[in-house]
């Protein structure tokens, strides 16, 4: 059931009844009151109104008579479904079936999305526990704003935990707290539009097509610049000219590529040759299941020109919306300049605070390791089923770490078949041709599946479905 809210005018001349009903009509009519819409009960309706129940039942019995709403007994009057109504009576039940069908194909079992979680591994009752501590009377002052860059011992445990697992050099006051990447790339455009390092910004093609529309949003001029097998073309980011390049050296987004040790040290020149910006999304970089790590970008700048980037969202919760940004010197200067600490902090205290025992009482390492194994296993039941079941019909690319790969389907179906017909199987995969900013340039016959949210035996049953789909089915056709 619904409120109306209607203005009557006592002065019209017109009986209130008829404005009422009028009113009504016109909502079903301009399909703002939906099929299958309750509406108030006469005394509901006429005490929020401050008219008569008569007044009311009179509007409603001329809504009866016409047909646009039903009575259902001990229930109340309902909106009809004037498009069903208005066909002939086998249309109705073709379009019921129709609507049905639609229903159960929308009934998707086994999603694939990439940037689900697995929250049945998280360790709730030390967050709980530790979340109570933080709100505890003794922490009083975490009631107030607290400092615009973030809470400053969650800043230093992060400082701590970067510089011993991704080399990262930098100081808690470097360090900018808040409610997702994309709010923190949101700021610091602001900050490079005031750098006076141009507008025009590089980034990978493929990449990833939130932080571009972000970009774009703040008016940078964006130039998609190739990959090569090993990363970005280091040659085709000079002739670009830009200043400013956003880049995922160390699980490339989405083909998933690490950039080797000598073209870091390229892309480094490039940045004191044009006195120029890298931006260094570190997404995922807790997720490597082959090969050494290698150390990130900012840990081998000598000239102080990488802003890192890291989130929370893979490793604990996307939901708890924390993310932080270690800005350069010059840029944490610019900061204090443009009065950016008169802006309030996005992440709730409590959480900052909750987040910071957590890592300070040694939850987080452990419960780093404890999710590498899971999406380990998990990763691994994917890629076996994948190569047990369709082999060589398949090239799986990106399996190196991460919590997603690309798969390129061999079987003649373009990207929107291949999601299409997942589904016919309750089976949810993804485009890959958005990561493109030239889409004509994207790959045809490829699709995105993540793994991160799914259960082992949900990605088995999943992959199986698949394989009806794109393999089997075509053999009966």
């Amino acid at each position: 059931m619904i409120d109306l809210t209607v203005l009557l005018n006592r002065e019209s001349g017109e009986a209130l009844y008829s404005q009422l009903y009028q009113y009504i009509k016109q909502e079903i009519l301009g399909g703002k009151l939906a099929a299958e819409t309750r509406l108030p009960s006469i005394r509901s309706l006429a005490a929020h109104l401050h008219i008569s129940r008569n007044t009311v039942d009179l509007a409603y019995q001329q809504l009866l008579a016409e047909g646009y709403v039903q009575s259902r007994p001990r229930s109340g009057l309902y909106v009809i479904d004037l498009e069903l109504e208005s066909l002939p009576l086998s249309h109705q039940m073709n379009k019921k079936g129709l609507k049905n069908k639609a229903q159960a194909s929308s009934a998707i079992r086994y999603d694939f999305r990439y940037g689900d979680v697995d929250a049945a591994h998280f360790p709730f009752a030390a967050w709980r526990k530790l979340a109570n501590l933080s709100l505890h009377q003794d922490q009083l002052d975490l009631c107030s704003y607290g400092d615009p860059l973030g809470e400053p011992g969650l800043r230093e445990e992060i400082a701590k935990y970067l510089h011993g697992s991704r080399g990262v050099n930098c100081t808690p006051e470097q360090m900018m707290i808040g409610a997702g990447v994309q709010y923190l790339l949101g700021v610091l455009s602001r900050l490079l539009s005031g750098a006076n390092n141009g507008s025009e910004m590089a980034m990978e093609e493929p990449g990833y097509d939130g932080v571009r529309t972000i970009f774009a949003h703040h008016g940078f001029h964006i130039h998609p610049i190739p990959l090569e097998t090993d990363g970005l073309n280091i040659q085709k980011l000079y002739e670009s000219k830009s200043r400013i390049v956003y880049m995922t050296p160390s699980h490339q987004f989405p083909y998933g590529m690490v950039m080797p040790l000598p073209k870091r040290m390229q892309l480094l020149k490039w940045a004191a040759d044009q006195i120029g910006i890298i931006i260094e999304d570190d997404y995922d970089s807790e997720f490597r299941y082959v090969g050494k790590p290698i150390p990130s970008l900012q840990s081998l700048d000598t000239h102080d020109r990488t802003v890192y980037l890291g989130t929370f969202s893979k490793c604990l919760l996307p939901s708890l919306r924390i993310a932080y940004m270690v800005l350069p010197q010059k840029l944490i200067e610019l900061h204090a300049e443009q009065d950016y600490r008169l802006y309030d902090q996005t992440v709730s205290r409590f959480h900052q605070k909750t987040l910071e025992l957590f890592m300070k009482n040694g939850h987080w390492e452990a419960h780093i390791r404890r999710m590498r194994n899971v999406y380990r296993e998990k990763q691994f039941t994917l890629i076996s089923m994948l190569q047990q079941l369709m082999g060589a019909q398949v090239t799986i690319i990106g399996q190196d770490a991460g919590l997603h790969i690309l798969l390129r389907v061999h079987n003649g179906m373009d990207e929107q078949q291949l999601i299409a017909t997942a589904e016919e199987e309750s089976v949810r995969v993804y485009p890959v041709s958005l990561f493109w900013a030239q889409r004509a340039d994207a790959e045809k016959s490829m699709v995105q599946i993540g793994f991160g949210g799914l259960s082992k035996e949900d990605i088995t049953e999943g992959v199986r479905a698949l394989y009806r789909a794109w393999f089997e089915k075509r053999r009966d056709e």
